[in-house]
């Protein structure tokens, strides 16, 4: 069994945490925190029949902020409710049977139960459980990590997947239009039928002492896009000009981040969003991310339709992999 989970811990502390997961002052959300302002992170109705304004606004607020939410995304209501429902259902298994899907000691591959998850620098612990597992395409699936408890679980998945791929392809296709490239290269340069969907559920207990701890540490994503489903615990925050602001929760609402291989592709045009979450006394937070990620053997840098003498690539073209290995382990790109 690997490191104790942060959901046994929560239950055995009642007005105090270890020292593993007390941040430093310079990260404690109780001190770093803007209070009483919600950041307003740009709303997107991808409805909207006017597809240049659509893509505009995906655009404008991927240079700006790196993040957006989405409405009217076409992913029906009681999908999402489903999809939420099996990886809730999931957590409150027995400990013995989720442990039948942990992480096994020593493997490469991310996917799995587990808790802790890269390197920190002054060795702090995150207030998380997760469990990691490949969604899309059909050959990178092992099923090895999906839970057959609850019993619909796969079928909850798979019905989200069938509707998340409209949203995949629509922000793909504004994104490239916008750097002036056709609408499926930049899908392409990032593996495009190859594109793998990695599902992330990350689930954070009621912690006693949520003014010093965070669920998940400031970082950037590492892949192409994230598309984040949030349970209605406030917990999500994002940096602005240096303060760290929460991010108001709208229900059904995906939240988009730009990630570090987008950066990278198109050059900086657009940012990828620096985030953290934060954790609650009381209430059990959960969330959903889907990570686009390249294939690992895929060498991804600045496309080459936007680089030339006068913009020089501003990053080295590098192996997913590699880079996905340096950035949790802290290795320099």
């Amino acid at each position: 069994m690997e490191t104790e989970r942060v959901q046994n811990i929560a239950s055995t502390f009642e007005d105090t945490i270890p020292e593993a997961f007390i941040r430093s002052e310079h990260e404690q959300p109780a001190i770093t925190t803007v209070h009483g302002v919600n950041l307003d992170v740009p709303v997107i109705d991808v409805s909207d029949p006017d597809e240049e304004k659509i893509t505009r606004l995906i655009a404008d607020a991927s240079r700006e902020w790196g993040m957006f939410q989405i409405v009217n995304h076409g992913i029906p209501s009681e999908v999402i409710s489903k999809f939420q429902s099996v990886g809730r259902a999931f957590f409150e298994l027995p400990q013995v049977e989720k442990e039948l899907y942990a992480k096994p000691p020593g493997a490469k591959s991310i996917e799995g139960y587990g808790t802790f998850l890269q390197k920190e620098v002054e060795g702090k612990k995150g207030w998380v459980d997760h469990l990691f597992h490949r969604i899309w395409p059909p050959p990178a699936i092992n099923y090895r990590f999906w839970p057959k408890n609850p019993p619909l679980y796969r079928e909850a998945n798979e019905e989200y997947v069938k509707y998340l791929h409209g949203v995949v392809n629509k922000l793909f296709k504004s994104l490239s239009l916008d750097l002036g490239l056709e609408e499926h290269e930049l899908k392409e340069a990032v593996g495009g039928d190859e594109l793998t969907y990695l599902l992330k559920i990350n689930y954070y207990p009621p912690c006693p002492r949520p003014d010093l701890a965070l669920g998940v540490v400031a970082h950037t994503d590492m892949c192409s896009i994230t598309i984040l489903l949030p349970n209605d615990i406030q917990g999500l925050q994002a940096c602005r000009d240096g303060q760290w602001y929460c991010v108001k929760y709208i229900p059904n609402a995906l939240v988009i981040h730009i990630g570090d291989q987008i950066k990278i592709l198109s050059n900086g045009k657009y940012k990828s969003v620096f985030h953290r979450t934060t954790v609650t006394k009381d209430k059990t937070r959960m969330s959903w991310p889907v990570f686009l990620e390249p294939p690992p053997d895929l060498a991804v840098g600045p496309h080459p339709k936007l680089v030339n003498e006068k913009k020089p690539p501003k990053y080295k073209t590098k192996k997913y992999g590699d880079y996905c290995y340096c950035k949790l382990n802290k290795i320099p790109q």
